[in-house]
């Protein structure tokens, strides 16, 4: 055989090894026809069993955390003597526990794999301390707890942030994150509503008061809510045995192309430590525990909803059915903002612009006497409740892989967030009723504070998007760490390291 016919054969063999490169990067950059028929099956299979589920538990999160404002109309003040600002620290006392469990939490649920039993013992245990808070007699006893509550419900908010991003693309998640949301919005109505009813139905049944009826009614609802959880939420697309093979294989390959590189942790579960220290050297990380602060501080009101909504000179129960409307209202709304948000691609301009209608609310009842503008300004100071499901998105967005970073950068920045709501109490001092101006400024000021931290956000996702832009330069060298997250992509994909980098190619943090 002639060096020309060898010469000839090495040419055939690098093209047509191009060749299937690029009729690979075709059908790896992105799903096939087949695929996306699996996809649309499987994304109605994880909306109806995972959704109703978490947005259940997430309703009773919020009952369960809220129903204090309700009692405190009901006799709870007066029955457990509580005098000065002991009502204030029985408030904020949950976020103390909330708080201190977040980072701890998120990387366990992460480490042990299984979010049904996890998050489902959790909600279990949260429905009989909140049943059991009927039976206090004093300051104490409320504090404890309280405090008690906060612990065992940490688990489930920030790990629900994370379990949804591992069934969800980022296209999907804002959508998906309004529908979750919804079930604090509808708490707000529904739990009240439930408080009107028990004020006027059991009060005094069996010896107890509304408030006790409240606690043990809706505590037994989360109970059971809790073990369906247990018993029916899936885990994970790979330990779901209602998904076929092929489901499994298209769940996987759609987040890993969703964000250029695959959905796991290093050496198949990346050190949680190791996880926390990447959520920690990431800038975005403060950006948006910061923002989430801002937001979580200036909805502080809604944990004085029924007092506000008492200033405007009518009955306990009429008070707590009037809360109802502004909340059934945001429902609403918020599934056409994300869903907007979803459509246009864009977060920063849908987290913005709440922030102004919502300080026109503030500014509203803090300067107004008649009933009407005082309660439409409740709609308006309702739009700071629409930022959330955009900026849970964001987060899962800006912060996508690898898990065990996700997991801990969520549980951090809600730890942040949430931090907010320990000292905000402090700031609606009864003397300064009935237009609570310092509290409401204060929310002014923290709406403002999400806003400069939106900015922020914008111009760094700015700056690493023209990064990923120099990476597509396939003359440019890439590191050890940029050939490991090639190479795991790769083997996801069961292609070569050289198509999924080009795999890489359109990839943009969504702004």
């Amino acid at each position: 055989m002639t060096d020309n016919t060898l010469g000839d054969q090495e040419v055939n063999v690098e093209k047509g090894a191009r060749e299937h490169r690029d009729h690979v990067h075709a059908h790896h950059g992105q799903l096939t026809e087949e695929e996306l028929q699996i996809e649309k099956r499987l994304r109605k299979m994880i909306d109806i069993r995972i959704m109703p589920l978490v947005i259940m538990v997430y309703l009773m999160n919020y009952v369960d955390r809220n129903n204090y404002a309700a009692a405190r109309l009901q006799g709870l003040v007066t029955d457990l003597g509580l005098v000065g600002d002991q009502y204030q620290i029985g408030l904020s006392i949950l976020f103390v526990g909330y708080i201190l469990m977040q980072v701890p939490s998120n990387l366990l649920l992460n480490y042990a794999g299984r979010p049904s039993w996890y998050l489902g013992s959790f909600t279990i245990v949260w429905g009989l301390i909140s049943a059991l808070t009927s039976q206090v007699k004093n300051f104490a006893g409320i504090v404890a707890c309280r405090f008690l509550l906060g612990i065992v419900e940490a688990p489930f908010f920030a790990g629900v942030l994370f379990y949804l991003s591992k069934w969800y693309t980022k296209q999907e998640l804002a959508k998906r994150m309004a529908i979750f949301y919804s079930g604090s919005l509808i708490s707000g109505a529904f739990g009240n509503l439930i408080a009107a009813g028990i004020l006027n139905g059991l009060a005094g049944e069996m010896g107890m008061s509304a408030w006790q009826w409240l606690y043990i009614i809706e505590g037994s609802i989360t109970i059971f809510i809790g073990i369906l959880v247990a018993l029916i939420l899936p885990d994970f697309p790979d330990t779901w045995r209602a998904l076929s093979p092929e489901m499994k294989r298209v769940a996987n390959r759609r987040l890993a192309i969703d964000a250029a590189e695959a959905d796991v942790d290093d050496e198949g579960r990346m050190s949680q430590i190791n996880g926390m220290k990447l959520a920690f050297q990431d800038p975005k990380t403060y950006m948006l525990a910061l923002a989430y602060m801002g937001i979580t501080g200036a909805a502080g009101f809604q944990n004085f909803f029924p007092t506000l909504t008492k200033t405007l000179g009518y009955s306990e129960t009429v008070s707590l059915l009037l809360v109802a409307p502004p909340y059934v209202f945001m429902v609403f709304y918020s599934f056409a903002h994300c869903y907007a948000s979803d459509y246009l691609g864009n977060r920063f301009w849908f987290l913005s612009y709440p922030v102004f209608i919502s300080s026109v609310g503030f500014i509203v009842f803090m300067t107004t006497d008649s009933f009407g503008p005082r309660y439409f300004s409740f709609f308006l100071m309702n739009f700071v409740f629409a930022q959330n499901g955009t900026l849970y998105a964001w987060i899962s967005n800006a912060i996508p892989r690898p898990p065990a970073k996700r997991a801990a950068a969520l549980a951090f920045i809600n730890s942040v967030g949430n931090s907010a709501s320990i000292w905000t109490p402090f700031t609606y001092w009864p003397s300064s009723a009935p237009h609570y101006r310092p509290a409401l400024g204060i929310c002014i000021g923290l709406e403002f504070l999400a806003l400069a931290c939106f900015v922020a956000m914008r111009f760094y996702l700015q700056h690493q998007n023209r990064q990923i832009a120099r990476m597509e330069d396939m003359d440019q060298q890439l590191t050890n760490r940029d050939l490991r997250k090639l190479q795991k992509t790769a083997e996801l994909e069961g292609v070569d390291v050289e198509t999924a980098r080009d795999m890489q190619k359109g990839y943009r943090y969504m702004l």
